[in-house]
């Protein structure tokens, strides 16, 4: 028997919107492996991801500046350039989103994002103002897959846990969710969403 879904919670980058540091980077050390280099040593996920979990920017730069200072250039380009970063929408998961939202169902978002880029992001993509609200890791200090933060989130939106889905495109976030009680799919490419949702009862 299917669990009927009464909120639906999206993430954002690679779900809504594209994400790849490469883009800006690829001018700025054209070299592959050299490249790949600053990014597992330099400016990396963990890095990037205390960003999401609030440090500022100032902060994260001055870290990475003292250890690597032959890099500064480009340690500061990580944050100057970040708009290049999200080069477009997936427009048939915003289509989805606009759906869901237009036919009444209760959506809202949950992102690893760092707050000033965030604002920069709603600027970019207005269609990130249409679900009822979102929770971004970096203005209150959680991220996924904390449990804790899917904790929050329920609570902040009156959501009940066994009631909601949620999509994300890492599949540790998924595992996080599942944990906090909700249901949760792995987001691939739009088909692929529309059938995960068909398969919990929601049709578009």
């Amino acid at each position: 028997m299917t669990i009927e879904i009464h909120h639906i919670v999206f993430d954002i980058g690679r779900v809504l919107i594209h994400y790849d540091p490469h883009i800006p980077f690829s001018r700025l050390i054209p070299d592959d492996a050299e490249r790949n280099w600053f990014f597992a040593n330099v400016c990396t996920h963990d890095w990037n991801l205390e960003q999401d979990r609030g440090r500022t920017w100032e902060d994260a730069e001055a870290l990475l500046i003292r250890d690597y200072p032959e890099h500064e250039e480009n340690i500061r380009a990580f944050r100057k350039l970040w708009q290049e970063m999200v080069s477009h929408a997936y427009v048939e998961s915003v289509a989805i989103m606009e759906t869901l939202v237009s036919d009444g169902r209760d959506v809202t978002m949950l992102t690893n994002f760092a707050a000033d880029t965030f604002k920069e992001a709603r600027k970019l993509y207005p269609f990130l103002d249409l679900p009822r609200g979102v929770t971004v890791s970096g203005e209150i200090g959680l991220i996924k897959p904390d449990v804790a933060i899917y904790e929050r989130h329920a609570r902040d939106f009156g959501l009940e846990p066994q009631h909601t889905l949620f999509i994300d495109d890492a599949e540790k976030n998924v595992e996080g969710a599942r944990a906090a009680g909700w249901n949760a799919v792995h987001f691939k490419d739009g088909e692929k969403l529309k059938s995960d949702l068909a398969a919990h009862g929601i049709t578009l």
